[in-house]
């Protein structure tokens, strides 16, 4: 069973690193045959993205009715859920996503929900601000803590109006230049850890599909 196992990795890193090799050389290379190699490869991790997504649905579809037929409060929560899933599920499926009621129901619960996540995600950008204030006083962390306080009020609708200074030359600078900076720095270094992930994977470093 042990070299089973290690011949099951084997493999499955070779096919990995062959396939990432492939994907890799289609975007430099211009060969007809290796993008047309490529291509396939993509629509195949499509198509398992997409199978993992369907299974990740049924998974929780499955745990909520467990907890229904467990009963108690959380019973409650599941079975709303449940309810919105298919509901949601056969509007999209039977009137599509462009239909009235389709976008009633994304206006009326997807919408508020992704609101109170970033009401919430400002929350907790405030209170990390006060933490990083009590645990390390210094410059960095003031500038930091009264940048945010100034874009959370401007997106909130402050009244700048009473203090044109701010409302028409230090709010923009602020979310137009550095917090703009600051987002394409994030997808930067988002963008560098995926090659260098990447590059691990394909050296056979890391192995994320097992072995």
């Amino acid at each position: 069973m042990p070299i089973f196992n290690r011949t099951v990795s084997y493999i499955s890193m070779a096919i990995a690193i062959g396939v990432g090799i492939v994907v890799a050389l289609g975007y430099f290379l211009e060969f007809a045959q290796l993008g047309s190699l490529r291509q396939l490869f993509l629509e195949w991790a499509i198509l398992v993205a997409a199978m993992a997504l369907i299974v990740g649905v049924v998974n929780l579809a499955l745990v909520h009715l467990r907890r229904v037929g467990d009963g108690g409060l959380k019973a409650v929560y599941s079975a709303v859920l449940l309810g919105g899933l298919i509901i949601t599920f056969l509007v999209g499926v039977v009137l599509g996503s462009e239909h009235e009621l389709s976008l009633l129901i994304f206006n009326t619960f997807q919408v508020p929900v992704e609101l109170t996540l970033m009401a919430i995600l400002a929350v907790s950008l405030a209170y990390a601000s006060a933490r990083m204030l009590n645990q390390r006083l210094s410059v960095f962390s003031i500038i930091f803590v009264i940048t945010a306080l100034l874009v959370l009020l401007g997106t909130a609708r402050f009244p700048w109006g009473s203090i044109p200074v701010l409302g028409d030359v230090i709010l923009p600078l602020l979310r137009d230049v550095f917090a703009t900076a600051g987002g394409r720095g994030i997808l930067l270094g988002v963008a560098l850890g995926t090659i260098a992930t990447s590059l691990r994977i394909l050296m056979g470093n890391d192995r994320p599909y097992g072995g």
